[in-house]
């Protein structure tokens, strides 16, 4: 005889304990009572919400019912089939979630028990379907308990990753064995699919939460809101975090110079030369005194390793080609592979590392090994800033060296400051002489610093020649500079 007493009523489940993923980065304390306090964000309904959601009303209305809810990984499965069974709780019904001492071994020993207004509940549903002995059991003992009236109603939720489902339904090749013959039948006319991203109403749902105070929503919204795979992120951050902080030291090392790099202006590809390089620096001296002569290819390979959501912490990936080239574009050449930081842990790193200067491990590799020169002048413009001089000029130069004449304008302001006006001056008409019509008017600012008003204005006037409209005479000398009085700069 059925045993209905099978699980325990919906209302005192802990969805973390049902594995929907945790979100947010908080590290509480082990234990049920700071689990049971942890928060969900808020839920934003999407299409397959209301498929979910008939079948729920089905089964509260007398008719048992299964769907598997079909996507990638931290896709919103698990939270889907947790909002949607709230109805259920209402009126009083249980959840049975098999797991002990086994997923396989408890589903099989037990579903003959399963009562009515049960649901039956198959998180990661392969470890039940897809078990080599007991998989096709388990899918017959499924088929029994919704097909037999006097058991129901029940409703049977589960979830699959896409490579399984596919797994699963695919029609056997003649002649050879069907080892899920029974599973395919079952699943059948009952997967549901979840999208990867959500849609623009979704993300408008998620941004009105936002707005009326969800911080987790807040949060992920800066970064997945253009690509719109929020759950995925909400998933993975606590993760991605526990990866950073337990990690050993030339994974954090390799983590905080990629940090770095994206928060002082680099691209979203960093070469792994320039990683490896830049890292020894955040290492103490206990840390290289312990490195192994592999320490790199083994924190690469730790670091690739994904969390929930398909995300890594620090991910090899591949470069791309602007969409629209333009005739005169000169593609920057990147040797090597090229890595990326995950979303999460650079908003990380622009937050706790706004305040620190990266150690001379950084610059070097820097100027070693990065080519592109937006990046290039991103940091030697971060370096001027930070009072790392030597390393701002070296690294505008090695611009200018490739061609970029505005870099030596750069340089010219930057000697012009340290009082070095001759030399100032020498790059600026460098620059001039070679064609850009930026460095004439750093040219006339210096000449009228230097009081040389005729030679100011004459420049002054070449520059509005050469294309510099902003120079025009109405706007370079507010004071006139027959007054003598010095420009305002």
């Amino acid at each position: 005889m059925p045993d209905e007493g099978l699980g325990k009523p919906i209302g005192q489940w802990d969805p973390h304990d049902l594995e929907v993923h945790p979100a947010g980065t908080a590290t509480a304390a082990a234990g049920s009572a700071a689990r049971a306090q942890r928060a969900l964000p808020g839920y934003v309904r999407r299409a397959h919400d209301q498929a979910l959601a008939e079948a729920v009303g089905d089964a509260a209305g007398g008719r048992s019912r299964m769907l598997v809810l079909v996507g990638s990984s931290s896709t919103g499965k698990t939270r889907a089939c947790w909002e949607a069974v709230q109805l259920l709780a209402a009126e009083g019904w249980r959840l049975w979630h098999p797991y002990d001492p086994t997923r396989a071994e408890a589903a099989l020993a037990d579903l003959g028990r399963v009562g009515p207004r049960t649901v039956v509940w198959l998180n990661e549903a392969q470890h039940y379907l897809g078990h080599p002995q007991a998989g096709e059991r388990i899918a017959a003992a499924l088929h029994t308990l919704l097909t037999h009236t006097d058991r129901g109603p029940v409703l049977v939720l589960g979830t699959l990753w896409p490579e399984y489902a596919d797994s699963y339904t695919a029609l056997p090749v003649p002649g050879e064995p069907d080892p899920h013959s029974r599973v395919r039948e079952l699943l059948t006319g009952r997967t549901l699919t979840v999208p990867d991203a959500f849609g623009k109403e979704a993300l408008h749902a998620a941004s009105a939460l936002a707005q009326s105070g969800d911080r987790f929503m807040q949060d992920v919204l800066t970064r997945a809101h253009a690509h719109g795979r929020v759950t995925q992120d909400l998933a993975g951050a606590p993760e991605l975090m526990r990866r950073y902080e337990h990690g050993t030291p030339p994974v954090k090392a390799l983590l905080e110079a990629a940090m770095d790099a994206r928060r002082l202006g680099v691209g979203l590809h960093l070469p792994q030369a320039f990683l490896i390089d830049a890292a020894t620096g955040y290492l103490t001296d206990d840390d290289c005194d312990q490195l192994t002569e592999d320490w790199a290819e083994a924190a690469f390979v730790a670091l690739a390793r994904p969390v929930h959501g398909k995300q890594a912490p620090l991910r090899r990936t591949a470069t791309r080609p602007p969409r629209i080239l333009a005739p005169t574009t000169t593609p920057v050449t990147v040797s090597g592979p090229v890595f990326r930081l995950a979303d999460y842990l650079e908003q990380h790193g622009r937050t706790t590392r706004r305040r620190l200067c990266p150690p001379a491990s950084f610059w070097h590799a820097a100027h070693t090994h990065l080519t592109d020169p937006d990046d290039l002048r991103n940091l030697a413009t971060a370096a001027d800033h930070r009072q790392r001089l030597q390393w701002a000029h070296h690294l505008w130069r090695k611009v200018s060296d490739a061609g970029h004449l505005d870099a030596l304008t750069d340089l010219a302001r930057m000697r012009e400051r340290a009082g070095d006006r001759a030399g100032a001056e020498a790059l600026a008409r460098q620059a001039a002489d070679a064609g850009e019509a930026s460095a004439l008017f750093s040219l006339a600012w210096m000449r009228e610093r230097a009081g040389d008003w005729e030679g100011a204005k004459t420049l002054y006037r070449q520059a509005a020649d050469a294309g510099e409209q902003l120079l025009a005479p109405e706007r370079l000398w507010p004071y006139g500079l027959d007054a003598r009085k010095p420009r305002v700069v």
